[in-house]
């Protein structure tokens, strides 16, 4: 049995390619393994806020010593925390906007990749001060693009800071067997993007029902 956070960030409701896939997915992985647990959280339609000054305060003082205010302050990053813990495995829809992840999805992880909860700094040890303390988990991303060639030695290379940018601030805190499954081309439409969607398609289902060696261990 594998607990899995789902996640979705797009706006865009019945109009999104990435959370159709991610939604295609849980319910194949759920035929599959019907006793795996879920938990859903919609990023994209009840946003998660920015980090703010009493924020900051709070995640460098020690719970003890939190005043109520501060304790408010970094109540949902816990919770957030908490939940992301639990998981086993990760299912996140991410569109790409201007070559990176929406602004509503930045805000998550800035509510989560926090010190002494998903990293530890030991400033004593100056080789490696910062050590990752999400261990063992895996993740899928189903991203969603316009248009396409970002992959390694594409057109477009060195415009993707979306797919750095998720395999490194994951990798920080620990997570480094990440599967990215990509939609492209939906500002072009036609038959380009319904192969990219039919080509996602295939590659999630097979995902799902474990027969793709990166999610094979998963539960």
């Amino acid at each position: 049995m594998a607990h899995i956070l789902h996640l979705d960030s797009s706006p865009r409701g019945e109009r999104s390619h990435s959370r159709r896939i991610t939604k295609e997915f849980i319910e194949a992985r759920m035929q599959a393994h019907p006793s795996d647990i879920v938990t859903y959280r919609d990023i994209g339609r009840h946003h998660i806020p920015h980090v703010d000054e009493l924020w900051i305060a709070a995640a460098y003082t020690p719970s003890e010593q939190r005043t109520p205010e501060l304790a408010q302050a970094i109540s949902l990053s816990d919770r957030l925390i908490d939940e992301f813990l639990a998981a086993d495995l990760y299912v996140i829809g991410i569109p790409m906007y201007n070559f990176s992840v929406p602004s509503t999805f930045k805000a998550y992880i800035d509510q989560i990749v926090r010190v002494g909860r998903t990293f530890a700094f030991e400033p004593e040890d100056t080789a490696n001060p910062y050590q990752p303390l999400v261990l063992g988990k895996k993740m899928l991303i189903i991203t969603a693009r316009g248009g396409s060639g970002f992959e390694p030695g594409g057109r477009n290379e060195k415009l993707n800071h979306q797919d750095p940018y998720l395999t490194t601030v994951f990798g920080f805190i620990g997570i480094t067997d990440i599967t990215f499954i990509h939609i492209e081309n939906d500002e072009f439409g036609g038959t380009n993007l319904a192969r990219s969607l039919a080509a996602a398609r295939i590659q999630a289902q097979l995902l799902a029902s474990n027969e793709h060696h990166l999610l094979r261990n998963v539960g």
